[in-house]
């Protein structure tokens, strides 16, 4: 007589991907890809910008992405695609508008500045392509509900470190990370002035998890199959 164990979805339907045997569901080479890049873009980051650049919210899901591919964590990845899809996407926005030399945001001034080298502007087009990795990685592990809350509660503590503990905007910041997650405004050379500060961090403490992440949250659950309950 044989036992077979049955993983039910949170949501009481079969999860497309979930293989019989218990292997990985993600690609060896996948993984193996995705850690070169990071081998790469790790030490490069820390030595040319510093340990802080790496509060930066795209950052912040490079690191929990790579933890999440190996680990095949469903809510690691649903973290990192419920906090940087709606954002990469203005990213994404922003860097074509300004190759026309029509920035919409100005947040990818740095791609376009001669002093960064063509390699670290080259690096950061992960956040072109990270968005797409990140709805394949969901599709395939499945959107964990619990993503959004947990994803809120870190951006909220990371923002409060970056308003209160990090370099506001100045004139000429060079490579050093100033103004992280535009806690002081769009802009990495002065703050914006439509505001008096704290209403600007708090507009972000608000504004990030409900009217960025919360869309977000609901369009995942809406089109992607449920991640197995733990």
């Amino acid at each position: 007589m044989s036992a077979t164990l049955s993983l039910v979805p949170w949501d009481g339907t079969p999860h497309p991907s979930e293989p019989a045997t218990g292997r990985p569901r993600l690609p060896l080479a996948l993984k193996l890809a995705y850690t070169a890049f990071m081998a790469v873009l790790v030490p490069t980051y820390g030595w040319y910008y510093g340990p802080t650049n790496f509060l930066y919210f795209c950052d912040i899901a490079l690191i929990l992405t790579l933890v999440g591919l190996w680990t095949e964590s469903a809510l690691l990845v649903s973290m990192c695609a419920v906090g940087i899809l709606a954002p990469q996407v203005i990213w994404v926005a922003d860097f074509v508008a300004g190759l026309f030399g029509r920035p919409l945001t100005g947040m990818t001034d740095y791609m376009f500045k001669s002093e960064n080298s063509a390699f670290l502007r080259g690096l950061s087009l992960f956040h072109g392509w990270l968005p797409f990795l990140l709805v394949y990685l969901v599709w395939h592990l499945g959107y964990d509900r619990r993503a959004w809350a947990a994803w809120s509660g870190l951006a909220v503590m990371v923002l409060a470190v970056c308003f209160f503990a990090m370099p506001a905007p100045r004139p000429d910041p060079g490579l050093t990370p100033v103004n992280i997650n535009y806690v002081w405004g769009m802009s990495d050379t002065a703050a914006q002035t439509w505001m008096p500060a704290p209403a600007w961090f708090g507009l972000l403490v608000v504004g990030i998890p409900l009217l960025l992440c919360g869309p977000t949250h609901l369009l995942l659950r809406a089109v992607m199959p449920a991640a197995l309950k733990p």
